[in-house]
């Protein structure tokens, strides 16, 4: 579900508030096989403060644990835990949530040694393919299919299917083909959005001319995550290849039905290296190009907020990184624009979303992934803030900024065409590995061909 076309398709969602009330229907507790009865609580719990009929279905397990993995850390952890406070209340299963920046290699030791957690969030499909395919992640309940039934599009629920079989629920999801920007700084400069991929290098050559220092340039980056350094700059090449290749040879190169190393991708890769590896566009407020591999990708647009560059690249949920307090909005700190296509009726749009899967089939388990794969969880993450879903029972008007009330509504619409992440969809190997470091190498001056032919040659030969 990758690719929509852009934020002018904002049409066809009057009805998404009414879809919200027609999606609330849910299985009972028999569904998820066990727990019986109500909440922890009953009718109500805490003196009355919480009402926990819309918790009767996942059953009553007073004093049950059921550990959560993921890549989520920082304000987002605590976020995402405070998404359990009724449900816990009501249910009487406690949620431990553990984040880690190794995510993707620690889940498959944990895996592999005996020791995975109840359920793990799985921010790239590949990945998850890999845990089924090992046999370490289980068949999700009939439960939990029924709730992705209801809330998500046939294109969300097969990113979790394997081999015709269904495992995980989507859970939170984002639209990657954004430019964050300050809507003040460009005001004070008569500088204005660009709509088309021309405009926008000119833009950036012009902020360079008037703005350029060893301090300030057009744009600032970062791709350090721990364990998962790279990605960011996986996303940029993604946005390229859709630009300039277009969503055909797309799909042909993260199906490897042509090689990495393609000519069309070399092009697109060298078209992201014009602004990534070029010493008077990037990077304002840390250094040369080369600090962008060692700039956490949290920190990596903070400078616009100080002035000392103008736009960062960056998918939706950014917006949960910005200082407290910073004014968010068409007129405010910090705003964002769509990354411009290569003419203004061309908008590709890069997506992407995480999965939860079990990996085992205790009933406490079923609960939780049931719960989180429901329209409720969806809203009650959306509305605490930072965060977007394609759920179809989300009501936009909870999202915590404009820029994320406009990524739901794109996420919603059926009309919109989209690609998901690519290296998401790729082969663990690669997508979570090759191009990754590859990227690194890249920034930190490698050539494209060369890095792009390491890539290929690690491929999986099935």
């Amino acid at each position: 579900m990758k690719m929509i076309n852009r934020r002018r398709t904002t049409a066809s969602l009057a009805g998404a508030a009414a879809l919200a009330l027609t999606l609330a229907a849910c299985g009972g507790a028999d569904d998820l096989g066990g727990g019986g009865g109500g909440g922890g609580g009953g009718a109500t719990a805490g003196g009355g403060e919480t009402d926990c009929s819309a918790y009767e279905e996942y059953g009553s397990f007073e004093g049950e644990k059921v550990t959560l993995f993921s890549s989520i850390r920082e304000v987002e952890a605590d976020q995402l835990q405070d998404t359990f406070t009724d449900f816990t209340e009501c249910t009487g299963i406690t949620v431990e949530h553990n984040g880690s920046g190794e995510f993707e290699q620690q889940v498959v030791v944990q895996a592999e040694g005996g020791n995975a957690p109840d359920l793990a969030i799985f921010p790239q499909p590949g990945l998850l393919q890999r845990m089924v395919k090992e046999g370490h992640v289980v068949a999700a309940p009939d439960a939990v299919e029924k709730k992705v039934d209801e809330g998500w599009s046939e294109d969300w629920k097969n990113y979790g299917t394997v081999d015709g079989e269904f495992y995980a629920a989507p859970l939170m999801a984002s639209v990657k083909s954004f430019v964050w920007y300050s809507p003040t700084a460009f005001e004070e400069n008569g500088y204005e959005v660009p709509k088309t991929w021309d405009e926008l290098m000119t833009l950036t050559q012009k902020i360079a001319d008037e703005k350029g220092s060893d301090t300030t340039k057009p744009w600032c980056a970062g791709i350090e995550s721990g364990g998962a350094t790279g990605w960011p700059a996986t996303d940029f090449i993604e946005d390229m290849v859709l630009r300039s290749a277009g969503g055909d040879v797309y799909d042909q190169w993260i199906n490897h039905e042509i090689p990495f190393n393609d000519p069309q991708i070399v092009e697109a890769v060298d078209m992201a290296g014009a602004i990534l590896k070029n010493p008077d566009y990037t990077n304002g407020g840390l250094g040369d190009p080369r600090t962008i591999a060692t700039t956490s990708f949290n920190d990596g647009g903070l400078p616009i907020l100080d002035g000392e560059c103008f736009m960062y690249r960056m998918a939706s949920f950014y917006e949960a990184q910005w200082p407290e307090g910073t004014d968010v909005g068409p007129d405010g700190e910090v705003f964002a624009f769509y990354l411009p296509g290569m003419t203004e009726d061309e908008s590709p749009l890069l997506t992407a979303g995480e999965f939860v899967g079990a990996f085992n089939d205790r009933e406490a388990t079923a609960a939780v992934q049931a719960y989180m794969a429901s329209g409720d969880w969806a809203n009650t993450r959306v509305e605490i803030g930072g965060v977007t879903s394609a759920n179809k029972a989300v009501d936009p008007e909870l999202a915590s900024s404009d820029v994320l009330r406009l990524a739901i509504e794109l996420l919603q619409d059926e009309s919109a065409v989209a690609r998901f992440d690519g290296s998401d969809l790729m082969p663990s190997e690669v997508g979570a590995g090759s191009f990754w470091t590859g990227m690194v190498d890249w920034v930190n001056g490698s050539e494209t061909k060369p890095v792009l032919d390491q890539i290929e040659a690690s491929w999986p030969a099935s």
